[in-house]
């Protein structure tokens, strides 16, 4: 993979989950207190990490063995998302590196903003929360816009609200959802290595500009100031 820095880039935006915050230990937390109002054992943060990039499902998956087409699925989840509610921020941290990151780009007077496919219902309380967010140029969520990630839309909102062309963004998220809708929308990609991928994930396959191992490589890849 060619490494080489992108050109002429104005704004950074970042997927949430995985990417910018390690929200897995409270999504998994979620799932976990399920199971254990149900007389069963508890089981390991290790268990749920991988899936922590897949939300609901990805934590029903690993709590109950269920899919969203069992007849369950809906009442589960409607009770999962209330026991996330209450413990959004209990654990959540941002990846180490990652405000100084943040900052840096704000020294480099780059925009930064976040699209996730977390709802609102979610993300807005999420990032009200963590200060770190209060310099952020713009937050899109997961029902900003009439379709999620692949789906380029989101995105492409994102560099609207931000009055910049697609091109003149680049767009960081550690699942192969994220490079498929910043590739769509024409933005630069780049894959992070660090964030929970998914289980199983080829990231070779995704078709990414690039690839970072921590939050601070990403400024490795932008043209200096």
């Amino acid at each position: 993979m060619n490494q080489v820095p992108f050109r002429n880039v104005r704004a950074v935006l970042f997927d949430l989950d995985g990417t910018l915050l390690d929200s897995a230990p409270d999504l998994g937390l979620a799932a976990d207190r399920m199971r254990v109002v149900r007389g069963l054992p508890s089981l390991p943060l290790a268990g749920y990490r991988p899936h922590a990039g897949s939300g609901a499902r990805g934590m029903l998956n690993v709590a109950f063995d269920i899919s969203p087409d069992h007849g369950d699925y809906e009442s589960l989840r409607e009770e999962f998302y209330s026991q996330y509610e209450a413990c959004l921020t209990e654990h959540t941290r941002a990846f180490p590196g990652v405000a100084e990151l943040l900052e840096a780009l704000l020294q480099r007077d780059l925009l930064w903003g976040v699209v996730t496919n977390k709802a609102e219902r979610f993300s807005a309380p999420l990032t009200r929360a963590m200060p770190l967010f209060a310099s952020a140029s713009t937050i899109i969520s997961g029902d900003t816009t009439p379709h999620t990630k692949p789906h380029p839309a989101p995105l492409l909102e994102a560099a609207r609200r931000l009055n910049l062309a697609p091109g003149d963004c680049i767009y960081v998220g550690d699942d192969a959802r994220d490079i498929l809708a910043g590739r769509a929308a024409g933005m630069g990609t780049v894959a992070a290595l660090y964030g929970y991928l998914g289980a199983g994930a080829d990231v070779a396959q995704w078709g990414a500009d690039a690839e970072v191992a921590s939050p601070s490589d990403v400024l490795w890849l932008l043209e200096p100031a």
